[in-house]
């Protein structure tokens, strides 16, 4: 333990969001956890033997959020490099590119991201004639904001030889399945080590300025390599930023793949391990077809592919997960599970606390199942933010009666389920407070959750999806990561079925939390602590 983690501190003068204490204004941290919260009044006789005292001048101390899904180098590659989420039209998106192209030397292979033609009146992607032109005839790879499709240039084509009889390539539309990636893997390797860390570092740094103390990063050999991977779990422990938690996304058949998983440092062979695709690629795998294709959508996974994985993962004491967005997928994962209970017992099933990413399309069987099974729902409010509504691309590919039972959020917490929220970075950015509103205003009103259990997904939510009781919290002993926000008044929801009514009243023995109404300021992050260490504090305006 170094000296620095010796270091007690104390902050005081601010409001503490603790259930130790509803009404806490200080904290004192010692040894890299919380030590005491409680009053000002009784901070007095900690004000002469702590290291340091900080005064909070009103400011709000809550936990760190946990972001539970997210792809760390891709999100600093996204916040380095193209993106494409600005753009409104697909001359837009043209402009972008060429500009980008112009001003990035010649040698470099082009990334970027965020396109979404569902938004663009001309309802389609550039072509690939478009792309060759816009960027001077250089590779580029340009994925969808789901990541589950991209468009490239014919220059990135040549780095991949036999890409053209892969499954999923088309000659001028964007690419799925192996043909992605095998452009994706062709990218990525053009990356250098120098250019990886940079990026890592970016999209860390980014994370500690929004409050955000621990990742879970989910990588896998469909997804990334292992030395981005390793190379990430490496960076972070050595260097101060958020906690990194590794899932790798690999079939595990038995103990010793359950040993090299664990060797590559993950904690489980989850994430995106796909079962299906996405909604937004026509690539979720669904039991009715798709309102805008004539087809249901791309199954990865059977059952017994699925109870295998479960089987050997639970005997190995490591977490299985799968990716799973269409209602098909997540029924496949239903199944696959409840065979695993068959040889293992649903115990020791439960105990391990399996996970399934996304899971959108759930069905009252399905999310009984989840509850049954111990399933935790690892999943992205802002995807409904973002894609959700009548006009949404959900709409356009299911149909708006589909759509509106899609991300039941309500209906899970009331079953039991388990929730941790996060971002899936960079399909959407990372976003804490963004994402809790997210939730809390879901554009399906009886899918709405009130803020508090929003705000406990984002935080203590993903602390126990990765298998921990005692974090996420700021209770005497738990971890010091926690986040201090500018914020306005404090206020305590009280939701009944549909309407979120708010109040002030102190009596409700209630920590309070900013008011995340829309159109409210979102709090600013002004520093993040992780296990005592700050590693971020905003510079002065």
């Amino acid at each position: 333990m170094t000296e620095r983690e010796h270091r007690t501190v104390l902050l005081r003068g601010g409001d503490v969001h603790s259930p130790a204490d509803p009404f806490a204004t200080a904290m004192v941290v010692e040894r890299g956890h919380v030590a005491w919260v409680g009053s000002e009044g009784a901070a007095d006789a900690f004000a002469t033997g702590v290291d340091e005292v900080i005064d909070l001048e009103g400011a709000l101390v809550t936990p760190a959020f946990t972001d539970a899904h997210v792809h760390t180098t891709a999100t600093g590659l996204a916040l380095t490099g193209l993106d494409l989420s600005a753009a409104r039209t697909l001359g837009d998106a043209l402009v972008l590119v060429r500009d980008f192209a112009a001003a990035r030397p010649g040698d470099r292979v082009l990334l970027g991201h965020g396109w979404d033609a569902t938004r663009w009146p001309e309802q389609r992607p550039p072509s690939r004639t478009e792309l060759d032109e816009a960027t001077g005839g250089r590779p580029l790879y340009l994925p969808r904001v789901d990541v589950h499709s991209a468009i490239v240039t014919t220059a990135l084509l040549d780095l991949c030889p036999g890409v053209t009889g892969l499954a999923g390539y088309r000659p001028d539309a964007p690419l799925t399945g192996d043909a992605h990636h095998a452009v994706r893997a062709a990218a990525h390797a053009a990356v250098t080590p120098a250019q990886r860390a940079e990026a890592q570092r970016a999209a860390l740094r980014h994370a500690a300025s929004l409050g955000i103390g621990t990742v879970h990063e989910c990588g896998g050999p469909a997804i990334s390599d292992e030395d981005d991977f390793t190379s990430l779990l490496d960076l972070a422990r050595e260097e101060p930023g958020p906690r990194v938690v590794g899932y790798w996304a690999e079939h595990v058949t038995g103990e010793k793949d359950a040993r090299r998983i664990r060797e590559l440092g993950a904690i489980g062979a989850a994430g995106d391990l796909f079962a299906d695709g996405s909604l937004g690629s026509h690539t979720a795998c669904l039991h009715e077809p798709y309102a805008d294709a004539p087809h249901t959508g791309t199954a990865h996974l059977d059952a017994a592919a699925v109870a295998a994985h479960v089987t050997a993962c639970t005997e190995a004491g490591i977490q299985a997960g799968f990716h799973a967005i269409g209602d098909a997928a997540v029924t496949t994962v239903v199944d696959g599970v409840r065979a695993a209970v068959e040889t293992l017992g649903p115990a020791r099933i439960r105990a391990a606390r399996h996970r399934v990413e996304h899971a959108e399309m759930l069905t009252p069987e399905t999310i009984a199942a989840f509850a049954e099974l111990g399933l935790t729902a690892s999943v992205q409010p802002a995807f409904d933010a973002a894609w959700g509504g009548d006009d949404g691309m959900y709409a356009q590919r299911l149909g708006p009666d589909r759509a509106r039972a899609l991300n039941p959020y309500a209906a899970l917490l009331r079953a039991g389920v388990p929730l941790a929220f996060g971002s899936d970075s960079p399909v959407t950015p990372l976003d804490p407070w963004g994402t809790v509103r997210a939730a809390a205003f879901h554009r399906t009103p009886e899918h709405r959750i009130s803020v508090r259990a929003g705000f406990t997904a984002h935080t203590r939510g993903g602390w126990r999806a990765a298998g921990r009781d005692d974090a996420g919290v700021l209770v005497p002993g738990a971890p010091a990561d926690y986040a201090v926000w500018r914020t306005g008044d404090l206020v305590v929801q009280a939701p009944d079925d549909r309407v979120a009514r708010w109040s002030t009243d102190p009596r409700s023995g209630t920590p309070g939390l900013p008011d995340l109404t829309p159109g409210a300021p979102l709090p600013v992050c002004l520093r993040t602590v992780v296990a005592g260490h700050t590693v971020f504090v905003r510079p002065n305006e």
